[in-house]
């Protein structure tokens, strides 16, 4: 058991702010070694046992996280300042006796260098600071009212989608609205906009290629699509867009009323590159909704300390995925013909996807948490995202066939299972039969709880569309190397399967002639689709060979064109599903 410093037992005798219950302090004095000290006063507590806790893992990121390991210098004094035994009794769980009741100050050190995962980092120009990864929490006050106040380097500035008691002072009415409240404080551009009486915020922390004018015009008009997809109906009144260029680390998070986007400093400036940015952005706002103000039952309430299961992972990120490329085209943001062209990619990555006949949507969202990814990945399952996106299309234009669409669906969630309601299958299969105006049932054991049973042609014909491959084909091994030769995908039932080739082996040769990646084009240009070729490989250090037949793949990216004899009401179904109207007679 340690001892408290004389300075923080002045300041826990001090009198906690009358309007919060439960005071967190973090004094980010050594950036540059990536360390903070975090300080939290509990009001009276009940004699006994008082846990504190770390979560175990983050809102937006389904998987269990070891960021307790960044805690040290764990202390604990009562409201006289006096020091408390404890000790630690699980994985991110401390446990403090307390002989009577009384006011309790906690004390530790917080390492924070895990910048991909958007939990924590701290460095000399600024600090992220999810809660879930630096402020404990105790259940018994998980309710009450909070405040934070950070001590922070001169020039830095704080923001954050909770209300601002001050220049670095932040209040929430509890934990849950902290732990979905990210606070970024450091050396930013920020730049501030109004729309449909919401005020915005883009902070940018990083040097990059982007073109802020064109990040805040454009986020105005997607904001404004967002507003109004759902009549104007927001959970927010403000929204912080925290963008992070950076180097190394990619990806998003979504928040209460922020989001933090993560991309390479110099990933902004191309269209393909812009778009990407962009649609994140947009994936991330319609989480606002789906997700933050409605979500499935298993995660309401979250609980921080363990997995949260549900089957409904594909609405709601495969959902959020389907929706933000909408919201785009509708924007005027994205053409509609770079909309098609995203949508192309999706569909050809779907069939050559193994997994997808070997796992469910429904499978997908409840194994989430423990999924891996990789050659197993892609050979025995599917994405909550992108099979997610697709299930969503497909549900759509079943509810279209019904006079109805995927938008009523989620303006009903939101009226009907907002917070701290939640909807679960039961529920939403209910609300789909009403919607659809049929029973939903054959749909959902063919697409939800089945392997998605996706109709391309049919349900692109009913938008006027027909989905074209590459006309030239391509030899087609069926694997994935490293560019040293090392096998790091072999897809299932692909030639490099059937001759039973795994990841991990090394190539060598081909018919005899050595492997080299320079040369490797020049090398397949000899042979043929059909023929048989002999593939000479090290595995666990020894030579084998393996005999294989060369398949075909098409050669170039495929197209989503309209029909040569769309008609209107086909016509009509592509403006009712895009928002906008058809535009190939133009």
């Amino acid at each position: 058991m340690r001892t408290l410093s004389g300075a923080l037992m002045a300041m826990v005798c001090a009198a906690a702010p009358a309007w919060a219950d439960v005071a967190y302090h973090i004094d980010i004095d050594r950036p540059d070694h990536h360390l903070a000290t975090v300080e939290a006063t509990f009001p009276m507590a009940q004699a006994g046992a008082l846990e504190v806790k770390l979560p175990n893992w983050r809102t937006g990121r389904y998987q269990l996280l070891p960021m307790a390991d960044g805690i040290r210098q764990f202390d604990a004094v009562d409201g006289k300042g006096q020091s408390l035994k404890w000790q630690k009794t699980a994985r991110a769980t401390w446990s403090i006796a307390l002989e009577n009741p009384s006011e309790v100050t906690i004390r530790y050190q917080v390492h924070a260098t895990e910048l991909g995962d958007r939990s924590r980092h701290i460095d000399d120009t600024h600090a992220y600071l999810d809660a879930s990864g630096v402020f404990m929490y105790s259940p018994a006050f998980r309710n009450e009212p909070l405040s934070v106040e950070l001590n922070v380097p001169k020039d830095w500035r704080s923001v954050s989608g909770m209300d601002s008691e001050g220049e670095h002072q932040f209040v929430a009415p509890n934990y849950d609205v902290l732990v979905d409240s990210p606070i970024e404080t450091g050396i930013h551009q920020d730049f501030a906009f109004e729309v449909d009486g919401r005020n915005y915020e883009l902070v940018i922390w990083g040097e990059g290629n982007y073109d802020t004018e064109q990040m805040v015009a454009d986020l105005k008009a997607l904001v404004a699509a967002g507003g109004a997809y759902f009549g104007h109906d927001y959970p927010y009144e403000r929204y912080v867009f925290m963008v992070h260029a950076t180097t190394g680390v990619r990806g998003a998070t979504e928040h209460l009323n922020s989001t933090v986007i993560q991309r390479p400093r110099w990933t902004f400036a191309k269209r393909e590159e812009y778009l990407s940015f962009i649609a994140t952005a947009s994936h991330e706002l319609v989480h606002t909704w789906n997700v933050k103000a409605y979500r499935p039952q298993g995660l309401v309430p979250y609980a921080y300390q363990s997995d949260n299961y549900t089957p409904l992972l594909w609405l709601a990120e495969g959902g959020t995925s389907y929706l933000q490329n909408i919201w785009l085209v509708q924007a005027g943001v994205m053409t509609v013909e770079e909309y098609l062209e995203d949508m192309a990619k999706r569909l050809v990555r779907h069939q050559a996807t193994p997994g997808r006949e070997q796992q469910s949507v429904a499978e997908a969202s409840f194994d989430n948490w423990i999924a891996r990814g990789g050659d197993y990945g892609t050979n025995h399952s599917v994405s909550i995202y992108s099979e997610g996106f697709l299930a969503n299309w497909a549900l759509d234009f079943w509810l279209r066939e019904g006079g109805s669409g995927i938008d009523a669906l989620h303006r009903a969630l939101y009226q009907d299972h907002r917070l701290p309601d939640a909807y679960d299958n039961r529920s939403l299969q209910s609300l789909l039969s009403q919607l659809g105006q049929r029973d939903v049932m054959p749909f959902w054991q063919s697409h939800i709880d089945g392997p998605l049973q996706l109709d391309i042609d049919g349900l692109l014909a009913q938008a006027g569309l027909q989905l074209k491959l590459a006309d030239k084909q391509k030899l087609d091994l069926g694997l994935r190397e490293d560019g040293k030769g090392t096998l790091t995908r072999v897809r299932r039932d692909g030639p490099a399967w059937e001759a039973g080739l795994t990841p991990g082996d090394q190539l060598v040769a081909v018919d005899g002639q050595r492997y080299d990646s320079k040369l490797w084009t020049q090398t397949l240009a000899q042979y043929q689709p059909g023929q048989a070729v002999t593939v000479t490989v090290f595995r666990r250090d020894r030579l084998m060979e393996r005999k294989l037949v060369l398949g075909s793949e098409p050669d170039g990216n495929a197209k989503i064109v309209p029909l040569e004899s769309a008609t209107e009401p086909q016509k009509a179904r592509f403006a009712d599903w895009l928002g906008v109207d058809w535009p190939f007679d133009k």
